[in-house]
């Protein structure tokens, strides 16, 4: 088999959450502890940090990489979804995991995968400890896909954990209110592992106290930090919650005897995007118009957007958005401002929002709107409409950033 034919077998033969939506999402860790037997365990032998949360675990994740290899550490470094390719998703040092190995990884163990038949998420995580293990890394900071208590990254037995920011998102899987999706991040919480709160909220505050104390695990509290923040490479005032929390992390890891000065969490903190190949975090396309993207695609990474957008000078802001179809647009929409021109679009997967679906939805949008097939000739509509003194965003999924071409 080679690259193209494996993530073939792998995107047709297992169901991929970000392409077909809930019914890929396994409500229990059985295939993922399964498949990890049948490898030999390969996540025992693995130094780990755990990051989940509702926005900010992406960022923190990389930060938290991007520090550790400027302390000299050979880091691995989980995330999804890829953007451009697979490979993305597995990192050592800030290099995709290699085309060979994926390969190597299929063949080797496709006898388990097609009797455990795990999901797409089960089989790149455990592929991602196996590879780790093998390429011998000092420590691997792994990010949740979804949720945390029954997410597969779960079975890990971290040295620290570290929950961002709590918002509305997945509701219909992880509970329509704040302390039961906070309850499914706090799944996270290990017997006696330090955790890190990166940000305050007084309703999912006491869930994590609360589990903490069951489990015994120290809790603290990154907004009670006073430490110095460097000026950070990755924008957005979010940020500096994100980097509170990562700060307080990398501390948990120094008190447990881990070689990482100040000067180490400054470079990590400001050169994020060299050390570890980050991308889609409030990305600059181009200056003349100034362009942005962002895979922010909840309300609150909106609201921070947004918030981010208004402090810039421009005559008129174009959006480029697409959505998934499990997206709650009715608390979107209302936070849009009325005076931007919106070109709406639909990614190339499956699980994504038609434009038919779209004009339904908005049949009271009062600002100005068109709809655009593909994403690439919706910014292409917003680039041949827009003035050098123009803003335009490109977002809303996650896929919609991933289809840009000159990302």
């Amino acid at each position: 088999m080679n690259y193209e034919q494996v993530l073939e077998y792998l995107f047709s033969a297992l169901p991929m959450y970000q392409r077909v939506g809930n019914v890929a999402f396994k409500k229990d860790l059985t295939n993922t502890i399964a498949l990890s037997e049948a490898l030999g365990n390969p996540h025992e032998g693995l130094k780990t940090i755990h990051v989940a949360g509702t926005n900010g675990k992406g960022s923190s994740s990389h930060m938290l990489a991007a520090a550790l290899q400027s302390a000299g550490y050979r880091v691995g470094l989980y995330t999804s979804p890829h953007l451009k390719d697979f490979t993305e998703r597995i990192r050592i040092n800030g290099k995709p995991m290699r085309q060979n190995d994926v390969i190597r990884f299929v063949e080797v163990n496709k006898a388990h995968l097609e009797k455990i038949k795990p999901s797409f998420f089960e089989m790149t995580v455990v592929m991602a400890f196996d590879h780790f293990t093998r390429e011998k890394v000092d420590i691997a900071v792994i990010e949740v896909g979804l949720g945390g208590r029954l997410d597969s990254t779960n079975i890990i037995h971290p040295e620290v954990s570290l929950i961002t920011n709590i918002s509305f998102d997945h509701m219909d899987m992880l509970g329509n209110t704040l302390p039961l999706i906070a309850g499914e991040k706090a799944g996270i919480i290990k017997n006696g592992v330090p955790v890190i709160i990166s940000e305050f909220h007084s309703e999912t505050l006491p869930v994590f106290e609360k589990v903490a104390e069951s489990k015994s695990a120290p809790l603290i509290q990154a907004w009670h930090s006073h430490v110095a923040l460097p000026s950070l490479q990755l924008l957005g005032k979010h940020q500096l919650k994100n980097a509170r929390g990562v700060v307080a992390t990398l501390q948990v890891l120094r008190q447990k005897g881990w070689e990482i000065q100040d000067k180490n969490v400054v470079d990590g903190l400001q050169h994020v995007s060299e050390l570890t190949g980050l991308k889609g975090r409030w990305h600059c396309l181009s200056q003349y118009p100034l362009t942005f993207c962002d895979t922010g695609h909840n309300q609150d990474a909106f609201e921070y957007i947004l918030n981010h957008i208004s402090t810039y000078a421009y005559r008129k802001l174009y959006m480029v958005l697409g959505f998934v179809k499990e997206k709650d647009l009715s608390k979107l929409f209302p936070i849009l401002p009325q005076d931007a021109v919106y070109v709406f679009c639909a990614p190339k997967i499956p699980r994504a929002m038609s434009l038919a679906t779209l004009k339904e939805e908005l049949v009271n949008f009062k600002a100005e709107h068109h709809f655009v097939e593909d994403v690439s000739t919706a910014i292409e509509w917003a680039r041949a409409r827009a003035h050098s003194d123009d803003f335009i965003f490109i977002g809303g999924s996650t896929f919609v950033v991933a289809e840009i071409e000159d990302l």
